[in-house]
């Protein structure tokens, strides 16, 4: 018993010093602005495991107040009122202000549970890929949220 409980010791000291020296304390002070994290819905053709697992990000909000130790309260627009404004902390990305950042975006449709649906908006390439006994078309496609820099490869077409 001894042995297994110096063992269970050494492990959760470890654990313990990996975590200590790796995480960090995320804070923000009223007047601050943050990003808020969303997640992309499945649209009408799947996205590529590299796009669906990225974080997504909507423009800055204004932080007006701490709740307790992890949540903040921050302004939402009109479009998702409906939203409870209230959001953890690892739900937001600080932003930090550039003044050469440009902001130019066409207004996001948020849904309640904060995710979108994608759209494709055009074919910007095509190819068949030849195997053995078949022929498989792919797709480069233009989403509605992304431009052309963003795109990498051709997805399969359904």
């Amino acid at each position: 018993m001894k042995l297994i409980q110096d063992r269970l010791r050494i492990a959760q000291s470890g654990q313990k010093s990996y975590v200590a020296n790796r995480h960090r304390q995320l804070e923000f002070q009223r007047g601050e602005f943050v990003f808020l994290r969303v997640s992309p819905a499945k649209g009408v053709i799947r996205f590529r495991k590299k796009g669906k697992l990225s974080p997504r990000y909507i423009r800055p909000f204004e932080i007006l107040k701490r709740i307790g130790v992890v949540a903040y309260r921050i302004t939402l627009p009109p479009e998702i009122s409906s939203v409870h404004n209230v959001f953890h902390v690892l739900m937001m990305k600080k932003y930090v202000p550039d003044p050469t950042h440009i902001f130019s975006h066409e207004p996001l449709q948020v849904r309640e549970d904060l995710t979108y649906i994608e759209h494709p908006v055009e074919i910007l390439d095509h190819k068949d890929q030849i195997l053995r006994t078949k022929v498989i078309p792919l797709v480069k496609l233009l989403w509605h949220n992304h431009s052309v820099k963003k795109q990498h490869g051709c997805g399969k077409m359904k």
